[in-house]
C-alpha cells in the first residue's frame, strides 16, 4: 500500500467516525426539526469551506467554469443529502437511518464510476462493497420494529436513507472527478459544498428557530456545523486526493457502525446480537479494502488506481 493511499484511507476513516457522532448529537436537540439540523449541519459547514477556500477557488475559477455542470450536480447532491439523511434517522432510527445511507452509497458510487467514467471494478472493491453492505443490511434488519406504525415509518426512513445514499455518492463523485480534471483540492470541495451550503439556507430560515430557543440546541448544532460537517470534509476533501470516490464511499461504511454503537450506548438503542454481527461485516470490509493489493495487473484495476492526476493535488 502506498504511503499516500494510506493517507487517505486514515483521512477517510477519521471522517466517517466524525460522522458517525451526528446522529447521536442529533438527539441533544430534541426540539430541532430534522430538516433545521439537516440544514444547520451542512448548510454552515458548507459555507465556511467555501469561506476558507476563496484563494483556491480564484485560482481553479477557470477549471470550475469549463466544469459547471459537474459542480451544479455536486451542490445539489449536497444540499439534498443532509435533509433526507436526518429525516431518515428521525423516522427510523440513528442505527437503521445511518445504515441504510451509507450502506447504499458504494453501489451508487460503483454504478457512476462504471457508467459515467467506464471504469472497471475492481474484485476487491467489490468483496469489500458486498460485505459492508451485507453488514449493513443486517445492521438494519436487527434494529427494525415489529408494531404496524413503527414499521411505517422505518420504511419511510429507509426510503429516504436510500435517496440520502445516492446523493452522497454523486457529491462524492463529482468532487473527484473535479480533483482528476485539473481542478485543486480546496477549489472542487468549496465550490460544491459552498454552493450546495448555500442552497440549504432558505430551510435554515424557515426551520431553524429552535436552535436559537436555548443554548444547548445552539451548541449541537454548532457542533454538527463545525466538527462533523466543516471539519470532517476538510479532511474527506484530502482523502478523495488520494483514492477514489467509490473506494471513500465503501471506507466510510465505518460510519454505520460507529453511529449504531453510539445509538446503543448513548442513545439508548436496543441491538441485537445479529445487529453486532452486522458491524462485523462492516469491519471486514475495511479490513478486505485496507489490504488490497496496489496493482493488480490486467485482471482488474487496483481498488486505490483512480486517483487525481498529480497537478490537481498540487494546486489544492
Amino acid at each position: 500500500m502506498r504511503q499516500g493511499s494510506f493517507a487517505g484511507i486514515v483521512a477517510v476513516l477519521v471522517t466517517a467516525f466524525l460522522w458517525g457522532t451526528t446522529g447521536t448529537a442529533a438527539t441533544f436537540a430534541p426540539g430541532v426539526g430534522p430538516l433545521a439540523m439537516g440544514a444547520a449541519a451542512l448548510g454552515i459547514g458548507g459555507v465556511l469551506q467555501a469561506v476558507v477556500a476563496v484563494p483556491a477557488l480564484r485560482r481553479g475559477r477557470a477549471g470550475l467554469v469549463s466544469q459547471r455542470g459537474t459542480v451544479i450536480a455536486g451542490a445539489a447532491a449536497v444540499a439534498v443529502y443532509p435533509l433526507a439523511f436526518y429525516s431518515s434517522m428521525h423516522l427510523a432510527g440513528v442505527a437503521v437511518g445511518t445504515v441504510v445511507s451509507l450502506g447504499s452509497a458504494p453501489i451508487a458510487s460503483g454504478a457512476l464510476e462504471r457508467v459515467i467514467d467506464r471504469r472497471r471494478l475492481s474484485a476487491w472493491w467489490l468483496l469489500a462493497a458486498v460485505l459492508g453492505i451485507a453488514g449493513s443490511a443486517v445492521l438494519c434488519a436487527a434494529t427494525m420494529h415489529d408494531a404496524p406504525a413503527d414499521a411505517l415509518r422505518a420504511v419511510a426512513g429507509v426510503g429516504l436513507g436510500l435517496v440520502a445514499g445516492a446523493t452522497y455518492a454523486l457529491f462524492s463523485w463529482s468532487a473527484h472527478r473535479l480533483m482528476g480534471r485539473g481542478v485543486g483540492r480546496g477549489a472542487a470541495m468549496g465550490a460544491v459544498f459552498g454552493l450546495g451550503g448555500a442552497a440549504l439556507m432558505p430551510v435554515l430560515v424557515l426551520t431553524g428557530a429552535p436552535l436559537l430557543a436555548a443554548p444547548q440546541p445552539f451548541a449541537v448544532g454548532a457542533y454538527m456545523a463545525l466538527v462533523p460537517m466543516f471539519l470532517g470534509y476538510l479532511l474527506f476533501g484530502f482523502g478523495l486526493t488520494r483514492v477514489g470516490a467509490s473506494t471513500a464511499t465503501t471506507l466510510t461504511l465505518a460510519e454505520p457502525a460507529v453511529a449504531a454503537v453510539l445509538a446503543v450506548l448513548v442513545v439508548g438503542e436496543r441491538l441485537s446480537a445479529i445487529g453486532w454481527a452486522g458491524t462485523a461485516g462492516i469491519g471486514a470490509s475495511l479490513l478486505v479494502l485496507a489490504l488490497a493489493p496496489a496493482t493488480q495487473g490486467d485482471a482488474g484495476d487496483a481498488v486505490r488506481s483512480w486517483e487525481p492526476r498529480e497537478e490537481a493535488v498540487g494546486n489544492a
